[in-house]
């Protein structure tokens, strides 16, 4: 009975369980007029008609402003990597070799360049300039990560990459950084000579902004390629708009060549960062005609993602030149600082207990949930919404300006739960998510991993929830198998499971365990309303004239 209360009421919400922690999702710039509470806390000085605001203490706030500016503008001069011990160069191979164990980091290929130790030592081993040390500092990039420490020299001695390391692990800088030094140690800087391609617009978006954040626009300028348009006047002479680094999705790129609106003839450096999705997926084709138009005799490819399956890596091997392969901790594994926990909810009714029952029990939010398709994100978010919880849902149905709206709003933490499809799977930089839940179970051990990679980014430690039916038992153990890799306890009955057959994969992969729609709404009342819809559909073309 408490059971169909539960399914039938929903569950109700009381904020008064998260503490303080609502405190952090509470609009700081929010003022006292927009707070309704109609109190003004100054008066402005060409309004202070009684003179209530003293003129001397006006001039000395004045003062301490510009004396606060000059201050900020010394300190930003004087930003600069520290010093440290380990700036010192290796000895011998055998430092080099146990500096890699130490760190986790595995390299295959000839002739692979030592690592670096700091960004001390990168900036002098390879002379960068100082304001990109500037930058790096002021934006807090002050240790380097694993993949950064290996993985940088790589590029910058220009060679192919197949990179390979957790999610949250500082890939993006990884590429974005041998990208812009090697624009500025080229002669002919107004050429497009650096092509990054995501599967998504949103991680293009967040690429596009750590180039912007590293680069000043007056030394290197970067596009991202929004609109189909705009690919015709980064080229037009009229415009004299030239741009260094281009940023974009497959699609809009291939559009953008076949209508002879943009060259790729100069580029010598291409990345394609989410790669196992670019070469694995309904990408190919596109990736195919990119390369075919990038003809730089020098072209270097460089391919990063989380996971590198077999497959994709044979297929980048057709297309890369003596390639190094540098993975960071344990292949299609994901990262230690992920708490991951599996459930079972018998049916899919036992799903939307499960979030209704961990709601009323209070969690710490934000929140991101996955479902595996439009229409079951779409049902969730109708069934939560009406809990009285603050939730958004984001697929590929909303437009551009709605999604980059939900992303602002989730990263501000103005939002506590976000219900999303696979779109939000990949790339997509949430500092803070605390948790994840997979409320469908994932298609591929990929998709898994990539999904909870979503918390517990830069060191910080995340949970992640998956829930598993009777229907998805025979995929379990590919999760397991993750869970054991990253160092997760695991039941020990669990891993005594039989793994599924590459056919049963194979068809998951294609098309999805059909589920039962996430309501509360009985199967009666749905049937009704069917009925009475179909009804009204003959009536209209019953009396349709002819």
């Amino acid at each position: 009975m408490d059971m169909m209360k539960i399914l039938g009421m929903g569950a109700s919400f009381d904020k008064r369980k998260f503490g303080k922690d609502m405190e952090l999702f509470k609009n700081k710039s929010t003022n006292a007029m927009d707070a309704g509470s109609g109190i003004v806390d100054s008066v402005p000085l060409e309004l202070d008609l009684l003179n209530s605001s003293n003129q001397y203490d006006n001039e000395q706030k004045s003062k301490s402003v510009k004396s606060k500016e000059v201050d900020k503008n010394v300190e930003e001069s004087n930003l600069k990597f520290e010093e440290s011990v380990d700036d010192l160069p290796f000895e011998n191979e055998e430092q080099v070799k146990d500096y890699r164990k130490k760190y986790q980091i595995r390299s295959w290929g000839t002739d692979i360049p030592n690592p670096f130790k700091t960004f001390r030592t990168m900036k002098n081993r390879y002379m960068f300039k100082d304001y990109i040390e500037k930058n790096m500092v002021k934006n807090g990039f002050v240790d380097p990560t694993p993949i950064q420490k290996q993985a940088i020299p790589v590029s910058i001695d220009k060679r192919d990459l197949i990179a390979c390391a957790p999610t949250g692990s500082g890939k993006t800088l990884s590429f974005v950084l041998p990208i812009i030094h090697q624009i500025e140690s080229s002669s002919n800087r107004r050429d497009l000579t650096a092509l990054i391609i995501s599967p998504t617009r949103e991680l293009a978006v967040q690429i596009y902004n750590q180039i912007q954040l590293l680069a000043p626009k007056k030394r290197i300028s970067a596009h991202i390629l929004s609109k189909t348009s705009d690919a015709a006047k980064m080229q037009d002479p009229k415009t004299k708009k030239k741009y260094n680094i281009l940023v974009t999705t497959p699609l809009r790129l291939v559009y953008a060549i076949k209508n002879e609106e943009i060259s790729l003839k100069n580029v010598n450096h291409l990345v394609l960062d989410e790669a196992d999705r670019l070469l694995d997926g309904g990408f190919i084709e596109q990736v195919d005609d990119i390369l075919t138009e990038c003809t730089c005799p020098d072209l270097q490819v460089s391919l990063y993602s989380a996971t590198i399956p077999s497959m994709v890596e044979v297929l980048a091997n057709k297309i890369m030149k003596d390639p190094v392969k540098v993975v960071v901790g344990t292949s299609n594994a994901a990262t230690e600082t992920i708490d991951q926990k599996l459930v079972f909810v018998g049916q899919e009714e036992g799903k939307l207990i499960e979030i209704r029952n961990m709601i009323n029990a209070g969690f710490k939010p934000p929140c991101l949930i996955f479902v595996q398709s439009i229409e079951r994100a779409k049902e969730l978010f109708f069934e939560l919404v009406y809990d009285g919880i603050n939730v958004e849902v984001m697929h590929a149905e909303k437009t551009q300006q709605q999604r980059d709206r939900i992303i602002e709003n989730f990263k501000k933490g103005k939002l506590w739960i976000l219900i999303s499809t696979e779109l939000m799977a990949r790339g997509i930089d949430f500092k803070g998510v605390n948790l994840v839940i997979n409320y469908d179970f994932p298609q591929t051990v990929e998709s898994y991993i990539h999904r909870i990679g979503r918390t517990g980014r830069a060191g910080k430690s995340g949970e992640a929830i998956t829930y598993f039916t009777k229907d998805d038992s025979p995929y379990l153990k590919n999760v397991v198998n993750v869970m054991k890799l990253s160092g997760c306890k695991v039941p020990e009955f669990m891993l005594d499971l039989k793994k599924p057959s590459s056919t049963l994969k194979k068809n998951l992969k294609k098309r999805p365990i059909e589920r039962k729609d996430i309501s509360t709404v009985p199967s009666f009342d749905k049937k009704r309303k069917q009925h009475k819809k179909n009804m009204i559909t003959q009536s209209k073309i019953a009396n349709k004239p002819n």
